[in-house]
C-alpha cells in the first residue's frame, strides 16, 4: 500500500461523502510521497471552525503526518461542498528543498 492509500485509508474513518487524496509531491523538488492535498467532505465537520477541523484531521492521521512533508487540507461539510463543489488548485512550490 502506498502513502496515498494509506492515507485514504485513514481519513476514510471520517465517513466522508466525498474524499480526494492528491499526491502532488511532482510540484516539489524534494520527490515523490512527500507532498498530499486531502479534499474531505463529512458531516463531522459541521459546527466546527476551520482550526478545528484542521485539529480533526490531524488527529485522525496520527502517526502518519510524521511521514509526510506537508499536507494541504480542504475540509466542508455536504452542504459546503454543494455550494463551492471543488477546492482551490494548489500554489506552486516556491522551492526551499520542499
Amino acid at each position: 500500500m502506498n502513502m496515498q492509500q494509506r492515507i485514504e485509508q485513514q481519513l476514510a474513518s471520517l465517513t466522508p461523502q466525498h474524499l480526494q487524496v492528491l499526491d502532488e509531491s511532482h510540484m516539489h523538488s524534494r520527490g515523490q510521497q512527500t507532498h498530499y492535498k486531502a479534499v474531505i467532505v463529512s458531516d463531522v465537520f459541521a459546527g466546527l471552525n476551520s482550526v478545528k477541523r484542521h485539529q480533526k484531521v490531524y488527529a485522525t492521521m496520527g502517526e502518519l503526518m510524521g511521514q509526510i512533508h506537508a499536507l494541504a487540507i480542504h475540509t466542508y461539510t455536504g452542504d459546503e461542498w454543494a455550494q463551492v463543489g471543488s477546492a482551490p488548485a494548489s500554489p506552486v512550490c516556491a522551492g526551499g528543498g520542499h
